[in-house]
């Protein structure tokens, strides 16, 4: 998409080998304008696919799962919580899933009425790095009985290997924007 890949080369910031700052307009501020065409492009991705839901994990996926959701006629967006609460029943699927920027584990929930046996769902999230996020998602799905429509991520970190994860487990992931490398705090699309 390569609206999004002038809008990563204009404001994105290389904080190491690693790590991709794009709080300006993807995860702290957002750019309503560039998400719903975002959403769009997800549509387009996923066309001709019956999705039912639309699953993310809190927090940053969850604007990008909305925006998407308007142009997939509305479907529910699900997000997967990553701390426990006292309105949440004891009644939910659970995954365990590190975060690769925080570098800590969470137990993620899903309220199993917002899931159900047979569901077509569609999984989106803001990044794909390590695979962990994604494959926690999935680990969801497969504990409902839903199936998994799809992946798709804004911004993919390739040599993170995430991918290769998803792949092998026989899903597809669609990236809106793939990233190879940062070689020299330069970004080097695929």
């Amino acid at each position: 998409m390569e609206l999004l890949k002038k809008r990563i080369l204009k404001d994105g910031i290389v904080i190491n080998n690693s790590i991709l700052k794009v709080d300006n307009f993807l995860n702290h501020q957002i750019d309503t304008k560039l998400f719903n065409e975002i959403g769009k492009e997800f549509k387009r991705l996923f066309e001709g696919q019956t999705i039912d839901k639309i699953l993310t994990i809190e927090s940053s996926g969850i604007a990008v799962a909305s925006f998407a959701s308007i142009h997939f006629n509305y479907v529910p967006v699900v997000f997967a919580k990553k701390t426990n609460s006292s309105i949440i029943d004891e009644n939910v699927y659970t995954s365990k899933v590190h975060s690769f920027t925080k570098n800590t584990d969470y137990i993620i929930r899903v309220s199993k009425k917002y899931i159900k046996d047979g569901e077509n769902v569609l999984i989106i999230d803001d990044f794909l790095a390590n695979g962990c996020a994604a494959l926690g998602l999935i680990e969801i799905i497969e504990q409902s009985g839903a199936n998994v429509a799809g992946i798709g991520v804004v911004i993919e970190k390739i040599f993170q290997g995430g991918r290769e994860k998803i792949e092998k487990r026989g899903y597809k992931v669609n990236a809106l924007a793939s990233i190879e490398n940062f070689d020299d705090n330069k970004i080097i699309f695929k």
